[in-house]
């Protein structure tokens, strides 16, 4: 289930709800051709979900259990999609992603991402509806994920306007593409393969 209605300050500290942060699920329309616990090659292969034991939160929030923990301590991912052939990854977040507290792109690159570059994957389109914040530190990770795709990409698909601005801020985005129609992506009503393609055709003209 996506929930448009969840709304944040810029602190992350009040929250107004239309909707509860525990009804909202990774998108699962594509179960029927990924699934990460059933992948072999996957950092969260074997994994069991429960639909009715909340275990992880953001703060004191939370949330669905079908997001994946990967050591932080506010952001979850999901791994919706991965083509080892077309190497290529589809991955959702949700939280608050915080690499000064909690350094997230660590965790994020050690325990995700390197897993799926050693099987050859370069190309990632990561989902970012559901990320509410985002707290820098320095880019060395982020230029460290650049070199290991050196062929590839990673893009950014409809992160919020304020979360955009601060990896401006901190030149986070000569690691990372987004902006214009990546920001306004209507993904869900794509299959995995239209998605990636889509945005590859897109970097491919912005990077020409």
């Amino acid at each position: 289930m996506y929930c448009e209605g969840i709304y944040f300050d810029k602190d992350f500290h009040s929250l107004q709800y239309l909707c509860t942060v525990h009804d909202i699920e990774p998108h699962y329309a594509w179960l029927n051709q990924y699934n990460a616990a059933e992948d072999s090659a996957s950092p969260f292969y074997g994994r069991e979900y429960s639909e009715f034991y909340y275990e992880h939160s953001v703060y004191n929030y939370l949330i669905h259990p079908q997001w994946d923990d990967f050591g932080s301590n506010t952001l979850y991912v999901k791994i919706l999609f991965v083509d080892y052939q077309e190497q290529f990854a589809i991955l959702e977040f949700i939280g608050e992603w915080n690499d000064a507290l909690y350094n997230d792109i660590m965790q994020l690159k050690r325990e995700v991402v390197e897993v799926l570059v050693q099987e050859g994957i370069d190309k990632f389109v990561l989902i970012g509806e559901n990320v509410m914040n985002f707290h820098a530190s320095d880019d060395s990770y982020y230029e460290e994920w650049f070199q290991d795709v050196e062929e590839g990409w990673i893009a950014l698909v409809n992160f919020r306007e304020h979360v955009l601005e601060e990896f401006r801020r901190y030149k986070i985005d000569y690691y990372l593409n987004f902006g214009g129609y990546l920001d306004e992506l209507a993904w869900r009503k794509l299959g995995p393969r239209q998605l990636f393609q889509q945005v590859q055709e897109l970097l491919l003209k912005r990077l020409g």
